[in-house]
């Protein structure tokens, strides 16, 4: 099976609310105050922190990633989330070379030259 390398691509989401975001923020906070002792005080910094945070999980979230192996003729696009690749890092597979692959439905998993298995989401299947 070839393997084709496909860049990161900013998946369309829709934008959070002000609502939503601000009690994301206002619970984070609160994690953040129980976590580090209730220190009284530290509301400033605790919000920030917890703003930060969220502001760059959200932003993170929506980049997917996507791998493209054929398969007897077939082109099936397998996208992936960076945080739950196992270290998979794209270019890790030169472009065309053979590659185990084994496919379970909607999921592709490809076999990476450590052992370890890239579990994907096939999005698109061509040709």
């Amino acid at each position: 099976m070839e393997f084709t390398p496909h860049s990161d691509s900013p998946a369309s989401k829709s934008p959070l609310s002000e609502t939503n975001l601000h009690e994301a923020i206002r619970v984070r906070a609160e994690e953040i105050y129980f976590r580090n002792g209730r220190i009284p005080g530290q509301d400033i910094q605790n919000w920030t922190q917890a703003e930060d945070e969220i502001r760059t999980e959200f932003q993170n979230s929506g980049r997917r990633t996507a791998v493209i192996v054929k398969v007897n003729g077939v082109q099936y696009v397998g996208e992936y989330r960076a945080e739950t690749a196992d270290g998979y890092a794209p270019g890790e597979f030169p472009p065309g070379s053979s590659v185990l692959v084994r496919l379970d439905g909607d999921k592709m998993m490809v076999k990476r030259s450590n052992g370890k298995i890239l579990e994907t989401e096939v999005v698109q299947r061509i040709g």
